[in-house]
């Protein structure tokens, strides 16, 4: 008894990248990079860094009651919850989106 074993690329539909990509492979048009294993490590931690910098972190933080009310009163208009109102406000003033208004 034989073990047949589908291959999964058969019948495999390349979009034109895709395409392009494995004429370039088959014609040998790639080079090695040197030090790819100390390559991929950096590339690797980079990685890893980015999402930790992107990755939300939990804080404390004291508010009067009536402002928190008010934030999700506008969460509730807006069908978000009111934590992710308060990110996305912390994001957009940390991202020079949104200037401080002192009165």
């Amino acid at each position: 008894m034989t073990n047949n074993l589908n291959d999964p690329f058969k019948g495999l539909i390349l979009d034109e990248e895709e395409q392009a990509v494995e004429d370039a492979i088959e014609k040998g048009e790639y080079e090695d990079v040197p030090d790819f294993e100390n390559n991929k490590k950096l590339i690797a931690e980079a990685a890893s860094r980015y999402v930790r910098l992107n990755t939300a972190k939990p804080m404390t933080l004291r508010v009067k009651q009536t402002d928190l009310i008010k934030i999700k009163v506008k969460a509730k208009r807006n069908n978000i919850p009111y934590q992710t109102l308060l990110g996305a406000v912390l994001h957009d003033f940390a991202e020079d989106k949104r200037e401080l208004s002192l009165k």
